[in-house]
């Protein structure tokens, strides 16, 4: 307990600011997310708060943080519809909670340990692309979509392409220049300002992205009024007025709808696609972790589960691990969980003490912050890198992210598994059987799992041995195989010697594996010439 205290203590100075960005980066997300959801704004930043405070101090990552998700706006929206009490979604959103729980005890994290690592890393240049794509509208000032928004079909009727082609007919000159300069701001901190003192690195960038997007908006309110950001196209918190109006902004389930069923199947819904989404954020989160750290994905369910019933109980979305405000955290030097809880912390003061102030920053600001988040998760140099890899890594990678760029990013997901589990079998099927031959010597080596895939090579390579040849067939080192192959493998040792063809069989000391005939070796040797002319004339 003393030696995590000291470590905590000892990270605070890496902490502290990345929690001021994944703030900066999370408040928009929220607030964008809960909209499309058909939610009312504060539980966006409610589950902000929860994801933040409960699941950061129960998960076992020390990077991930968790939130509302732009995934699981789908179902929130068709949920509350379907409900049409709010307070009876806020129920699902609990028992969900409780179903995650469940999920965690009877270990269904392993699931995550199946995707393959070439489509975890689709996966995050997927998104890092899909925030460069969609936040590119909002930096010129086109906010028809919501900030947060995956889907490459938009509830607008537009999609992530006709959407930004059609941004630039609809661009605010202030909005783009504020984006710009927030830009360049991030670039040239991080790159070149940041580095020359310690005590710089304490100021993350984009909070002064964000100090000067604001003094710039307001000094044209002032000098330009004509040219200032409307109300519109700045950050949207509901302003309390009053202690007893911030604490009327929390909501709580109604226990009353507990025999819906419409009620049961959503909370269980939200559970399997915000577990799926977690495990594989985990995974992302995981692989991004400079100190490649190992999050116990059981328990990761588990504290999901935690925030999703306190998040409901209290008026919250549904929770998951996000890749985007987890990228921004690691990007920005966390070290620990601490950076996780204190951004909980951040959003929790902000929104009760200067919701005023916050409603003064440009979205264009905040999408500067998210491109350049993108830009770091979709680096040319990572496409290069895979690309040298080899097909079999290169098309898993590549055609994830086509899949979720077009689609979303569970759908995405699912296709880029279907690839790598093709190349998978593939590589299995080349490696299982190898052939050779000197002259009229063969060798068939069985190697690994041979399965009936396998049949047709090993049949057809059976049958185009010559006459009078030898042929070894050495299934030592196979740990599995199929029945199929084997009635090939004794098919031919019965008819070989009709050829004059001399097989060998060589079969493992150590394991059965299903050949008939005792012994490890069975033989067959060619018939006599006399047989094999008796035979021609019958």
């Amino acid at each position: 307990m003393v030696q995590k205290v000291k470590q905590y203590a000892g990270a605070l100075k890496n902490d502290l600011p990345s929690s001021v960005v994944v703030f900066l980066v999370a408040l928009p997300l929220c607030l964008g997310i809960a909209l499309a959801s058909g939610a009312p704004l504060f539980s966006g930043i409610i589950a902000g708060m929860v994801g933040g405070i409960v699941i950061g101090a129960l998960s076992g990552s020390q990077l991930s943080v968790s939130g509302p998700a732009a995934g699981l706006t789908a179902i929130v929206i068709v949920a509350i519809g379907k409900l049409q009490v709010f307070e009876a979604f806020l129920l699902a959103v609990v028992l969900g909670g409780v179903f995650q729980i469940i999920l965690g005890i009877i270990k269904a994290g392993i699931l995550g340990d199946y995707i393959p690592s070439s489509v975890i890393k689709g996966m995050l240049a997927a998104i890092g692309l899909i925030l460069i794509l969609k936040q590119l509208p909002h930096l010129v000032g086109y906010d028809a979509d919501y900030t947060g928004d995956e889907s490459f079909q938009q509830a607008d009727g537009q999609n992530t392409f006709s959407s930004l082609f059609g941004a630039f007919s609809h661009l605010i000159p202030a909005a783009l220049v504020i984006g710009l300069v927030s830009l360049v701001i991030m670039v040239v901190w991080e790159k070149y300002v940041a580095p020359k003192a310690r005590f710089l690195q304490l100021m993350p960038a984009p909070l002064i992205v964000v100090v000067v997007a604001v003094i710039l908006n307001e000094t044209l309110r002032t000098s330009a009024p004509d040219l200032v950001i409307k109300d519109s196209h700045l950050v949207k918190i509901p302003v309390a007025d009053s202690v007893e109006g911030f604490l009327s902004f929390f909501t709580f389930p109604d226990f009353s709808h507990i025999t819906n069923p419409v009620v049961w199947t959503t909370a269980l819904t939200l559970a399997i696609v915000a577990s799926l989404e977690t495990l594989l954020n985990i995974e992302a989160a995981d692989d991004l972790d400079p100190y490649q750290r190992v999050t116990p994905t059981n328990r990761e369910l588990m504290a999901q589960g935690a925030g999703n019933m306190v998040s409901g109980f209290i008026g919250g979305l549904p929770l998951t691990s996000v890749v985007v405000r987890t990228s921004a955290n690691i990007n920005s030097g966390a070290k620990t969980k601490m950076s996780t809880i204190f951004h909980g912390f951040f959003l929790l003061g902000s929104v009760a003490f200067i919701p005023s102030l916050l409603n003064l920053i440009p979205l264009s600001a905040l999408a500067a912050i998210l491109i350049y988040t993108g830009f770091k998760l979709a680096k040319p140099s990572l496409f290069i890198s895979f690309y040298k890899k080899g097909w079999d890594v290169f098309l898993p990678f590549a055609i994830t992210i086509v899949a979720i760029l077009l689609t979303d990013l569970l759908k995405g997901i699912l296709v880029g598994c279907v690839v790598g589990m093709f190349f998978v079998i593939r590589s299995n099927f080349k490696s299982a059987v190898l052939v050779v031959n000197d002259a009229n010597r063969y060798l068939f080596r069985l190697r690994k799992d041979v399965s009936f895939l396998n049949k047709p090579i090993i049949k057809n390579r059976l049958e185009k041995v010559p006459e009078n040849s030898s042929v070894l067939i050495d299934a030592t080192r196979a740990d599995f195989i199929d029945r199929d192959i084997i009635e090939v493998i004794e098919d031919f040792l019965k008819h070989a010697p009709l050829k004059g063809i001399s097989v060998e069989l060589r079969k493992s000391n150590h394991r059965d594996q299903g050949f008939t005939g005792n012994g490890t070796n069975i033989v067959a040797h060619p018939k006599p010439v006399v047989a094999e002319q008796e035979m021609a004339e019958v």
